[in-house]
């Protein structure tokens, strides 16, 4: 059984990034307050604002950081699993039978489809590396 797992390249882990999260909240609120406290009610909604837009990049952020690509070929099986933002699609194929698509030079994807079945894969390959991981996957198609 070969399997190439490709995910997004993310600098923070999931639990990194809510001690993060928490220490800069924690940070502009008291700063917010701090000011209001001294009778500059100004900068409280410009903290306000600011925990707002991190918040709603950092969800953003969370969301698909976990993001992957896995392909298994078992023999005559192929398997490709794409978990995106939390949703998880399997598409199996017959690796007699799939057909794999260059992409275009401007491309980052590539596809593979079998009869009816198309699957857009290698997202997370960097660029660089693509033309290697395709050559490598049309070994074991045959």
């Amino acid at each position: 059984m070969k399997i190439w797992r490709t995910k997004r390249n993310c600098s923070l882990t999931p639990k990194q990034l809510s001690v993060f999260y928490a220490l800069l909240v924690g940070v502009s609120l008291s700063v917010g307050i701090g000011f209001f406290i001294a009778g500059i009610w100004v900068v409280p909604i410009f903290s306000t604002i600011e925990v707002t837009a991190v918040t709603i990049g950092f969800l953003v952020y969370s969301r698909h950081a976990l993001d992957f690509e896995e392909i298994q070929i078992d023999g005559t099986k192929l398997i490709v699993k794409k978990f995106i933002g939390y949703q998880e699609r399997i598409y199996e194929f017959n690796t007699l039978w799939t057909e794999l698509t260059i992409p275009p030079r401007n491309s980052k994807v590539f596809r593979l489809s079998e009869a009816a079945q198309t699957v857009e894969v290698g997202q997370f390959v960097p660029r660089e590396q693509l033309r290697f991981f395709i050559a490598e996957l049309r070994r074991h198609l045959k």
